[in-house]
């Protein structure tokens, strides 16, 4: 039942997500789809993580080097994303508003990746490694 919960907790928080994502865009007064860009780090950012969790065993207590490297290119990408929309709105491109929305976008859908991560991510009988 807590699982259910869980996932349903995920897919409002990723629905919230988009939609901040879309008022930034389409609001009639931003009228810009620049920002849709960031889609591409949302689908980016788990990936290192994912292949890296494949690669290491974690019967090992202690931290290893392709753990590391997934995790630093994970926050690289996750960075990323948010700097995407402020070097637009420095560049003119979209406005400070829309600028306001897609960074709100992004904290709600990089919270909800995370906490995909921590409700699917251990190894017991219902993992998201088994898909």
């Amino acid at each position: 039942c807590s699982l259910v919960a869980a996932l349903i907790s995920l897919s409002f928080g990723g629905a919230v997500g988009l939609m901040f994502l879309m008022l930034g865009c389409a609001l009639p007064q931003y009228n810009q789809y620049w920002p849709l860009f960031v889609l591409f780090f949302y689908i980016l950012s788990p990936i290192p993580y994912c292949i890296a969790r494949r690669l290491v065993d974690d019967t090992d207590a202690t931290s290893n080097a392709c753990k590391e490297l997934a995790i630093f290119l994970t926050t690289g990408i996750v960075v990323s994303a948010f700097g995407l929309p402020i070097v637009f709105a420095r560049a003119a491109l979209i406005y400070w508003g829309a600028c306001a929305l897609v960074l709100t976008g992004n904290t709600v859908i990089f919270a909800t990746i995370l906490g995909f991560f921590l409700v699917f991510g251990s190894n017991d009988d219902f993992s998201w490694q088994q898909w």
